[in-house]
């Protein structure tokens, strides 16, 4: 902590850092919504350290971790970056996650690759609903963690105001270590000492009357909150009964506490104050890969891996956690290293499972690594190995995704894959030429290889191409890589639901083929009587043919043409089911019919029977499962209903939190997935799962119905 330490070991700008062993590392991913602070923080950690010569700032695009032109150009992480630091000789490895919802896939991946979290809150706005979700899931996992107040110099930073908004949301164990001063110092709760950051480096002395009593204010609840957490239980009763607590003896159990997820320490900073100070909570709290348990790693049959360990001299584990394609430099993949140790030009076994339904093929492949690098920024920075516990960066490995496994060609392993939410918003989308439709397929095969909540559909029904995205600003980032990364220009266009017909009363048809104009005609002729089937009822074709009228080897004829007829529709081009055709009647002629010719006739027929009655459009009907906050579900409930949907029920689900279930028809919610984030204030998420098909209300099917002319 601050009260122990005063200085730090700062790593040469331009060299990269480099453990040799795992206990000197710890990977840190930051938490936090848009706009919170978490890339100016680590520009000022890297600054901090002698990584950089100075910060840079996001409104001039000159910042580490926002490199990426869309990021240069939107001011806001939508990558994960990582920013290594050396500080006391311990390698840190800051992981800097996008804020914004719909770039939750990156997110996942930092959360994936780190073993303790630093949730970043401005001290001008707050904590959002995202931010409330996210440190639930990292306590469902017991991931350490640390809240670090941002903005503390802001003309609209009220820090006990976000201190207490902080403990309401995250909970119990949630304590400040120290308290900002006029944005520019520090008041230390344990070591009763202010840290002066007025000069541009920090300075330390005795704090003035007022500022002593206003640690009095916090240190006792400070001191508390760490005894309880305590494995010494006469330690309570000690300082109950009136016993000073050696300051080394709070600061040890500090550290235990707050590496085993029981404490949770709140700091806080602006530009050039409190650097040393969360460093030293990184450095001391945070525990190192030895500490961290690992994800469930086993053979690709399923079996667990029991020699597994953050052991460099263990067999090799280690997984893709991003990857990026440049048309330039190829294929880089982010690794986290789990076991052994990773080396240049070694042979790795890659294994990918689990994701085929997005795109991603199972495959299992043995790749040649090429050269890695310690990223820092869009530098790679060349290094001769990557021991367990580490992150880098690896060169040339063509075949392997985000989320595969690495491991030793001649005993292939595989990590259980993290959790990824389900990508809910289509984007249709067609490309704007020949020679891009000709790049298309490649290009999206690259994108889907990056991101695994992007989900990629050709849907043969509606043949549109559709992207299925996290959200607006997901899918506007994809078509800007595709044209300025990969040279490709798209355009969207609307989406098609794929709707069905059936007819809505029984009615006969005659399908009338005749044309005999000299040498070899066409002579075919059916009657055929169409009934609707109940829903999901399919297809039947039912031969009644008596006498021969229209010979055996023609009956197939007619049903293959109305089947095909039944394919393109009869009213607005959607398929035709549940439906029973029974063929009665018909006539050949025993030169001119042919299997050509019945097949037009059944067609003929089936378009004459639609004629005389009234046919239905079918839309389909998905089962939609909302997540929300309590505040919120008289307004969810209420939206669905106007989206003509039916609401099944409720029920609680943990605290504070309620599911609502409803069936709602997909012409309804094909953009849900932003309207739900906006009704929910981001606290939102949702499911769907289609369930059936159901009529589409007549004023609603007769605009289908004209548009389709």
């Amino acid at each position: 902590m601050a009260e122990r330490s005063t200085g730090a070991t700062h790593g040469a700008a331009g060299r990269a850092p480099a453990a040799d062993r795992p206990d000197m590392v710890r990977n840190v991913v930051l938490v936090g919504h848009s706009g919170a602070g978490k890339t100016t923080l680590v520009e000022a950690l890297l600054a901090e350290t002698g990584t950089i010569q100075r910060p840079g700032r996001v409104e001039d695009g000159t910042t580490v971790s926002d490199f990426d032109e869309v990021e240069v150009r939107q001011q806001r992480s939508v990558n994960l970056s990582v920013a290594p630091v050396v500080h006391n000789g311990i390698k840190i490895n800051f992981l800097d996650t996008p804020g914004y919802a719909d770039f939750v896939g990156d997110l996942r991946a930092g959360l994936r690759a780190a073993d303790a979290a630093l949730f970043v809150v401005s001290a001008a706005e707050g904590v959002d609903g995202l931010t409330r979700m996210l440190w639930e899931e990292c306590a469902l996992v017991g991931m350490p963690r640390a809240v670090v107040i941002t903005k503390i110099d802001h003309q609209r930073a009220n820090f006990d105001e976000v201190l207490a908004t902080c403990q309401d949301a995250f909970g119990d164990g949630v304590a400040p270590l120290y308290l900002p001063v006029n944005g520019t110092g520090l008041l230390g709760l344990l070591s009763q000492r202010l840290f002066d950051y007025t000069g541009g480096r920090r300075t330390e002395r005795e704090p003035d009357a007022d500022q002593l009593e206003l640690i009095e204010q916090y240190r006792g609840d400070l001191i508390e909150g760490i005894i309880q957490e305590s494995e010494d239980e006469s330690l309570m009763d000690r300082y109950l009964s009136g016993e000073t607590i050696d300051t080394k003896v709070l600061i040890d159990d500090l550290e235990k506490a707050v590496a085993r997820a029981g404490f949770y320490p709140v700091l806080a900073t602006a530009p050039g104050v409190g650097m040393l100070e969360l460093l030293e909570i990184v450095t001391q709290g945070f525990p190192s890969p030895l500490e961290h348990p690992l994800p469930k790693i086993t053979s690709i049959d399923g079996k667990p891996c029991r020699e597994c360990s953050a052991d460099p001299d263990g067999p090799l584990v280690a997984e893709v956690v991003k990857t990026t394609s440049d048309p330039y430099v190829g294929r880089i993949s982010l690794v986290r290293v789990f076991s052994g140790t990773l080396r240049p030009d070694m042979t790795v076994h890659v294994s990918g499972h689990g994701l085929a339904e997005r795109g991603h093929e199972d495959h299992d492949v043995d790749e040649r690594v090429g050269a890695l690098s310690s990223p820092l920024g869009k530098t790679q920075r060349t290094v001769g190995k990557c021991v367990a516990g580490d992150i880098c960066a690896v060169a040339k490995l063509s075949r392997t995704e985000t989320g595969d496994t690495l491991s030793d060609k001649d005993d292939p392993l595989l990590v259980e894959a993290w959790t990824m939410p389900e990508p809910l918003l289509p984007v249709a989308i067609t490309a704007k030429s020949k020679a891009d439709e000709d790049k298309l397929s490649q290009a999206l095969g690259r994108l889907v290889a990056e991101d695994p909540t992007l989900r990629l559909e050709n849907n043969a029904e509606t043949r549109q191409l559709v992207l299925w995205c996290m959200g607006e600003a997901h899918s506007d980032v994809l078509l800007d890589r595709l044209a300025k990364r990969h040279g490709v220009e798209v355009e969207k266009i609307d989406l098609r639901v794929p709707l069905r017909e059936t007819f809505a009363g029984r009615a006969q048809g005659m399908g009338r083929n005749v044309k005999q104009t000299g040498g070899h005609g066409q002579y075919a002729i059916c009657h055929i009587e169409v009934e609707p089937l109940p829903s999901g009822g399919g297809f039947e074709f039912v031969d009644k043919i008596v006498g021969g009228v229209v010979p055996r080897q023609f009956i197939p004829s007619v049903e293959k043409g109305v089947r095909a007829q039944m394919e393109r529709g009869v009213v607005a081009g959607y398929p035709m089911v549940d439906v029973r055709v029974t063929l009665y009647d018909g006539k050949a002629h025993s030169v001119d019919s042919s299997d050509m010719a019945f097949q037009i006739a059944g067609q003929l027929a089936l378009k004459e029977a639609a004629s005389k009655v009234a046919t239905h459009l079918l839309e389909p009907v998905d089962e939609v499962s909302v997540l929300v906050s309590d505040d919120y579900v008289g307004a969810v409930m209420s939206d669905l209903s106007s989206r003509r949907g039916r609401v099944l029920g409720t029920e609680p689900v943990g605290t504070g939190r309620t599911l609502v279930r409803a069936e709602v028809p997909q012409l309804e919610i094909t953009r849900y997935a932003i309207d739900l984030r906006s009704l929910s204030h981001g606290t939102g998420t949702f499911s769907r799962s289609f369930l059936r098909y159901e009529p589409l209300p007549a004023h609603l099917a007769d605009k289908v119905a004209a548009a389709s002319e």
